[in-house]
Protein backbone atom coordinates (compact mmCIF):
# COMPACT_ATOMS: atom_id res chain seq x y z
CA UNK A 1 0.00 0.00 0.00
CA UNK A 2 2.85 2.35 0.95
CA UNK A 3 4.95 1.82 -2.28
CA UNK A 4 1.97 1.59 -4.45
CA UNK A 5 1.64 5.42 -2.91
CA UNK A 6 5.31 6.38 -3.35
CA UNK A 7 4.69 5.14 -7.03
CA UNK A 8 2.17 7.49 -7.47
CA UNK A 9 3.79 10.50 -5.88
CA UNK A 10 6.60 9.45 -8.23
CA UNK A 11 4.51 9.76 -11.32
CA UNK A 12 3.39 13.09 -10.20
CA UNK A 13 7.16 14.51 -9.76
CA UNK A 14 7.73 13.08 -13.34
CA UNK A 15 4.67 15.01 -14.27
CA UNK A 16 5.98 18.35 -12.77
CA UNK A 17 9.29 17.34 -14.93
CA UNK A 18 7.82 16.97 -17.68
CA UNK A 19 5.78 20.78 -17.45
CA UNK A 20 8.94 22.04 -16.71
CA UNK A 21 10.03 20.63 -20.05
CA UNK A 22 7.27 22.20 -21.77
CA UNK A 23 8.17 25.75 -19.79
CA UNK A 24 11.59 25.41 -21.24
CA UNK A 25 10.36 24.64 -24.53
CA UNK A 26 8.56 28.18 -24.24
CA UNK A 27 11.46 30.03 -23.26
CA UNK A 28 13.09 28.61 -26.53
CA UNK A 29 15.18 26.36 -24.41
CA UNK A 30 16.28 23.24 -26.82
CA UNK A 31 16.78 20.65 -23.54
CA UNK A 32 13.07 21.32 -22.79
CA UNK A 33 12.63 19.07 -25.41
CA UNK A 34 14.18 16.30 -23.96
CA UNK A 35 12.53 16.46 -20.68
CA UNK A 36 9.39 16.57 -21.89
CA UNK A 37 9.95 13.27 -23.89
CA UNK A 38 11.53 11.31 -21.32
CA UNK A 39 9.43 11.75 -18.66
CA UNK A 40 6.06 12.49 -20.68
CA UNK A 41 6.57 8.41 -21.91
CA UNK A 42 7.64 8.10 -17.87
CA UNK A 43 4.56 9.52 -16.85
CA UNK A 44 2.56 7.61 -19.64
CA UNK A 45 4.65 4.12 -18.71
CA UNK A 46 4.49 4.35 -15.21
CA UNK A 47 0.55 4.70 -14.64
CA UNK A 48 0.18 2.29 -17.64
CA UNK A 49 2.02 -0.43 -15.85
CA UNK A 50 0.55 0.68 -12.22
CA UNK A 51 -3.13 0.71 -13.11
CA UNK A 52 -2.95 -2.02 -15.31
CA UNK A 53 -4.25 -0.72 -18.73
CA UNK A 54 -4.49 -3.29 -21.16
CA UNK A 55 -1.68 -1.71 -23.98
CA UNK A 56 0.18 -3.61 -25.94
CA UNK A 57 3.42 -4.51 -24.31
CA UNK A 58 5.86 -4.24 -27.70
CA UNK A 59 4.22 -0.12 -27.43
CA UNK A 60 5.11 0.05 -24.08
CA UNK A 61 8.44 -1.41 -24.50
CA UNK A 62 9.19 0.74 -27.41
CA UNK A 63 8.11 3.71 -25.40
CA UNK A 64 10.64 3.34 -22.61
CA UNK A 65 13.07 2.88 -25.00
CA UNK A 66 12.17 6.12 -26.67
CA UNK A 67 12.43 7.84 -23.29
CA UNK A 68 15.94 6.54 -22.39
CA UNK A 69 17.12 7.16 -25.72
CA UNK A 70 15.74 10.13 -25.17
CA UNK A 71 17.87 10.94 -21.73
CA UNK A 72 20.74 9.97 -23.00
CA UNK A 73 20.55 12.40 -25.60
CA UNK A 74 20.01 15.05 -23.10
CA UNK A 75 22.88 13.81 -20.60
CA UNK A 76 25.28 14.15 -23.69
CA UNK A 77 23.67 17.81 -24.67
CA UNK A 78 24.23 18.60 -20.98
CA UNK A 79 27.21 16.95 -20.81
CA UNK A 80 29.04 18.97 -23.92
CA UNK A 81 27.70 22.12 -22.89
CA UNK A 82 30.21 24.70 -21.44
Amino acid sequence: MVMEFLQYISILIELAIAILGILMILRKKVLGWSFLITFGIYVFYDFAKLNGLTINADILYFSFFIATLSALILAWRVYRKK
